[in-house]
């Protein structure tokens, strides 16, 4: 199978250019520049265009802007985390640690040989983690998602333990919380999960990207946290088409006649892709083609083939364009392959059918391409993202005749159809932005570190 690893070159390109736009903004630091801190990033693998790790580029990002520096410790890194340090045995995949999580979550009934076989594997990853903050002279933590997701306990124990021992100023970046999966529904390992995911210590601070995890990390353990939600630069606005990316429609087979409407999402059951499918179908016209452009098998390949049938039975044109649509740009097997910002520029519309998302990275991105977009309105879409006045064409879990008719309509109406996406990019430009997370991150260091 194949492995879409590394943040995409366009991605880093974009952020670097935040360090130079930053200087002809007016920005108002919240955290003064003698206040500068090595702060360390720790996470269970920060090499994947996953949220975790477009969000932790972000946010480096800005603190780099605020004065600040950064290293990383993960079970694996991409070249743009430097400088920093692998350590296999904290990734998500290593097979020790999969094993452990998948007996720890197979039944209910305490299991004393697995609780030692995580203390023992703990041990490790404690010193591991001793050393990084001291050999980077780290002064602020802060851990991405490896204290919210139980994929690899060990680790999830020993940076409990290692925070709890050194006192260090500490930041807990929760993109899920583990009760909002059902695989891990069933423990042998409550009193741990009770503990580390998250921890409860007096310093740290915990940090959610949406006010549904919020409301819950209070029911259910009694911690506050504040919501940063994920972001872009909008005020750097995106390229567009370039040479390189100029014949991504010949590639795939589509005509420069043909309504290009893009699914940039895996292929896995809670992005509803089949209401994607319903929706060209309806649409009744031979020029749209449905392009899905991330890899199959996430969760396995059933999914996958039922769509393929779904396809057959409504007599639709999809391109599963994912062996054309990488993480950056590349060759593979002698033929080009187009980083995904590489693709949105030509999508005449986005459809983002979602059941269940943490926020939404890829309503935002087609938002910043200009694009227009489908919405069905997932839970955190209507408590964070609808009330700030967003124009799309919106669904409640079924593709009706108004949205088809809609859709139709902004597809024909080039005058409308900017209206609206300018519109949206304002709306995320106050909202969403890179000056939002530089305010909100501010606020949570001087809480956390007041002068």
């Amino acid at each position: 199978m194949l492995h879409l690893w590394g943040i995409t070159a366009d991605l880093v390109n974009h952020l670097s250019a935040f360090d130079s736009a930053a200087q002809t903004r007016d920005n108002t630091l919240t955290i003064p520049r003698e206040a500068n801190m090595r702060i360390g990033f720790i996470s269970k693998r920060l090499a994947s265009t996953d949220g975790v790790s477009l969000e932790t580029a972000k946010w480096a990002r800005v603190l780099q802007r605020m004065g600040h520096t950064c290293a990383y410790l993960a079970g694996e890194l991409s070249p743009e985390f430097q400088p920093g340090r692998v350590v296999p045995e904290m990734h998500l995949h290593y097979p020790v640690a999969r094993a452990t999580a998948q007996r720890a979550f197979e039944g209910e009934a305490a299991d004393p040989e697995l609780d030692a076989q995580i203390e023992a594997q703990a041990a490790p990853l404690r010193e591991a983690i001793r050393r990084f903050l001291r050999d980077f002279d780290i002064g602020l933590v802060i851990v991405e998602n490896a204290l919210a997701i139980p994929m690899n306990l060990p680790l999830g124990l020993a940076l409990t333990d290692v925070l709890e021992e050194m006192g260090l100023p500490a930041i807990g970046h929760h993109h899920d919380f583990y009760w909002e999966r059902p695989r891990y529904q069933r423990t042998r390992v409550r009193d741990l999960l009770d503990r580390c995911f998250p921890p409860d210590l007096p310093n740290m601070r915990h940090v959610v990207i949406n006010s549904l995890a919020q409301d819950a990390l209070r029911r259910r353990r009694g911690i506050e946290s504040v919501v940063i939600p994920n972001v872009f630069d909008f005020a750097m606005p995106p390229s567009g088409i370039d040479e390189y990316s100029a014949d991504f429609r010949q590639a795939i087979g589509l005509s420069s006649d043909d309504i290009l409407i893009l699914q940039p999402t895996r292929v896995i059951p809670r992005k509803g892709i089949e209401l994607a499918m319903e929706l060209v179908a309806r649409l009744d016209d031979p020029r749209c083609k449905l392009v899905v452009t991330h890899l199959p098998g996430d969760e396995g390949m059933d999914y996958f083939h039922r769509l393929q049938a779904e396809a057959a039975r409504l007599q639709i044109d999809v391109r599963w364009a994912f062996d054309r649509v990488g993480s950056q740009r590349d060759w593979r097997d002698g033929r080009k392959v187009y980083a995904l910002w590489d693709v949105y520029p030509h999508a005449d519309f986005v459809t983002y059918p979602s059941y269940i998302e943490g926020f939404g990275n890829a309503l935002l991105e087609a938002v910043y391409f200009r694009r227009l977009l489908l919405v069905n309105r997932y839970p955190v879409y209507v408590a964070d993202i609808a009330p700030k006045g967003f124009r799309f064409v919106e669904i409640d879990g079924v593709i009706t005749d108004a949205a088809v008719a809609q859709v139709r309509e902004l597809l024909a109406d080039p005058v409308r159809r900017e209206a609206m996406v300018a519109h949206n990019y304002e709306v995320a430009r106050r909202h969403f932005s890179f000056e939002t997370l530089e305010a909100l991150l501010g606020e949570v260091l001087k809480d956390l570190i007041p002068k």
